[in-house]
């Protein structure tokens, strides 16, 4: 980030996103609470038709909790809470999330569903071929930069999802040999597709985004190709540039 050099290698190919759309939506989220049309405080109720399965824990809580957004926004961006997330869509409406990432030039940036529910589907063909979300390896690292320089939302609205990002869960990815580093990230997996996007805080800022689709390694063991792939990049990444002094 502090010297501008880029390097890409199918940069401008659309990827499916898997969980790694989250961010846009956290994005979407804080633009409309900087416009006062939703806060943090704002009460949410966990119903059961809203549990879905996967990543998270709100699809084990008792029918009728009430969390916060702020919770919603936290649980959804450091255990990726796929219940979460949908509580958040339900209120910010997904076509806000395309106009957000179209207003910030990223027009290949698009959330199709809530997460688990294609029947909630705004363009039934993308969610056939991409699933819950589609980007670009350029767009989304982009979208990184800009949360980064307070260019996203506002300073401090993006100095506040960094700091979830910095709390994320699951170090098997970009991070996995990055231990100590400080960074702030997003993963995203399905059976064929894994995904990273992370900040490293090193002596200069550096922004990587790994996507992989259609891929033959299915598995969800820990040295499952694709994240061993990912985890090399994060290595060559903590390898090639020092770290900040202390």
């Amino acid at each position: 980030m502090d010297t501008g050099e880029r390097l890409d290698r199918r940069g401008d190919e659309t990827f499916s996103t898997a969980s790694l759309i989250k961010v846009p939506i956290l994005v979407a989220l804080f633009d409309l609470i900087e416009q006062k049309k939703i806060a943090l405080a704002d009460p949410l109720t966990v119903l059961a038709i809203d549990q879905v399965p996967g990543s998270g824990v709100l699809q084990f809580f008792t029918p009728g909790a009430t969390i916060t957004v702020n919770d919603a926004a936290w649980l959804m961006m450091t255990l990726s809470d796929n219940t979460a997330t949908n509580l958040i869509l339900d209120r910010i409406i997904i076509r806000r999330v395309w106009e957000k990432m179209e207003a910030l030039g990223l027009p290949h940036t698009k959330v199709h569903s809530k997460s688990f529910l294609r029947i909630a589907s705004v363009a039934m063909d993308s969610s056939v071929k991409y699933g819950f979300g589609v980007t670009t390896p350029n767009e989304m690292a982009t979208l990184f930069e800009l949360i980064a320089r307070g260019k996203a939302v506002s300073p401090a609205a993006d100095s506040t999802m960094l700091r979830m990002l910095e709390n994320g869960d699951n170090s098997a990815l970009l991070l996995r040999h990055a231990a100590g580093t400080r960074s702030a990230h997003k993963w995203g997996g399905t059976d064929q597709v894994r995904t990273d996007c992370a900040l490293f805080f090193r002596q200069s800022r550096v922004v990587a985004c790994v996507l992989t689709k259609e891929n033959e390694d299915r598995s969800w063991r820990i040295d499952n190709e694709a994240q061993v792939t990912i985890a090399r990049m994060g290595e060559a990444i903590v390898k090639a540039w020092p770290e900040k002094p202390r």
